[in-house]
């Protein structure tokens, strides 16, 4: 193949904390320093929550805005992706970060179960994102942690509530939810090439798993997410010592398969969006 692979880093997430792994960046500063560690490694997108203090998740704009402002400064074009997951807010909190017009945002379609809790994603909360993300320019990531959601993404383009070509992000390994299933994950391939022909997709796989579907997106030709958010080792016996570690990981795969990694100009032309400056 001679397909660039799009490296996604998720550096902090909702839930890992430093005694989890002491890497877990949480303050803006430390997320602006491992995000360039990442970005140097080969990353093109970050996937970025912010914390509070006290390591607790956050929805509040002015952290985003931090944390923007020094991912612009120290990683030149690579593309910011905010999260308006719900683990870090309820209802519209969730979008307060989009009038700060990041170049992405991961749009959750559907509800499904999480280990401890439902992941609610009700359809009228889902639509006003959608409706933000228009307003402010932003490109929405599908996250699709059911084959629903793929569908769902499919009805949204076909009534104009994402007007770009999709990008959808398949999420294995969620417990409780879809397991790390070859199979399924073939499926999602085929579904998604046949309602988007030529669109672009992502993986993301979480915890062990996380290694498991690097590899699938990278052999069949789709781009990898990795990053302390969904994993913070890389083995049983090892904690990863960096969001660039994790990065390096995937990079690996694309030489073992022949896949050049994608810089940040190469990444925006493969989605769609504007240039970084």
């Amino acid at each position: 193949m001679t397909n660039p692979c799009i490296i996604c880093v998720a550096i902090t997430g909702s839930l890992p904390r430093k005694a989890n792994n002491p890497a877990v960046p949480i303050t803006v500063a430390e997320q602006i320093d491992s995000t360039q560690e990442a970005f140097e490694a080969g990353a093109s997108i970050v996937h970025a929550h912010v914390r509070n203090d006290d390591e607790t998740p956050s929805s509040d704009p002015e952290k985003f805005a931090a944390l923007q402002e020094g991912l612009k400064k120290h990683c030149p074009g690579m593309i910011i992706q905010f999260s308006t997951g719900g683990r870090s807010g309820a209802g519209k909190v969730r979008g307060g970060m989009l009038p700060l017009r990041p170049d992405m945002a991961s749009l959750s379609v559907g509800s499904n179960n999480f280990p401890t809790r439902v992941y609610e994603n009700p359809p009228d909360l889902v639509d006003w994102l959608a409706a933000e993300m228009q307003t402010y320019g932003v490109k929405p990531e599908v996250e699709a942690f059911d084959l629903s959601h793929i569908l769902k993404a499919a009805e949204m383009y076909e009534k104009g509530q994402i007007t770009d070509t999709p990008y959808v992000q398949f999420v294995m390994g969620v417990k409780n939810a879809m397991p790390a299933d070859r199979h399924v994950f073939d499926f999602y391939v085929q579904t998604v090439n046949r309602l988007f022909p030529g669109a672009p997709w992502c993986a993301a796989g979480i915890g062990a798993a996380q290694i498991t579907l690097n590899e699938w997106a990278v052999a069949a030709g789709g781009h990898a997410r990795t990053g302390l958010e969904d994993n913070v080792r890389l083995d049983r016996d090892r904690l990863a010592a960096s969001n660039a570690a994790l990065v390096q990981r995937v990079v690996a795969l694309c030489e073992r398969h022949e896949r050049p990694v994608a810089d940040t100009v190469t990444a925006r032309a493969l989605l769609g969006l504007a240039d970084g400056g």
